[in-house]
């Protein structure tokens, strides 16, 4: 068997509402042929008593060493003020940042679809394809 690439991705979520998220390692871990390393930081993991500043510091050391960044598009719009420093980092980077369309029949986020260099839906094959696609 070939050697995989280990992708390197930030998954863009808020720690208070992390079912997305959860199910986005969900699919991520459940891919076959698809390694991967986590550079967000997962709820169980959250910075504690942290002001603005130092997260800022924390969310642009998560996405410098990334390939791409993923947005969940509906967590963009209750949390959109930090997913918002996270895309705009990200494109100050040049990361290729990977638009997932919110679970159900919501709308995406124009400043989601506006900064994405592609757009998916929550199916594990688009993810995954988007990733080797786009990863630099």
């Amino acid at each position: 068997m070939p050697l995989l690439h280990r992708y390197r991705v930030f998954i863009s979520h808020a720690w208070h509402r992390h079912e997305g998220y959860d199910r986005m390692i969900q699919f991520l871990n459940d891919a076959p042929l698809f390694i991967y390393s986590n550079y967000s930081v997962p709820q169980d993991k959250a910075f504690e008593g942290m002001n603005n500043s130092k997260l800022v510091e924390q969310l642009k050391n998560q996405i410098r060493p990334v390939e791409a960044v993923i947005i969940l598009g509906g967590v963009y719009v209750s949390y959109s003020n930090w997913i918002q420093f996270e895309i705009d980092f990200a494109k100050s980077l040049n990361k290729p940042i990977i638009g997932v369309k919110p679970w159900g029949a919501q709308r995406m986020p124009q400043a989601v679809t506006d900064s994405a260099n592609t757009i998916v839906g929550w199916n594990t094959y688009s993810i995954i394809q988007a990733i080797r696609q786009y990863a630099i």
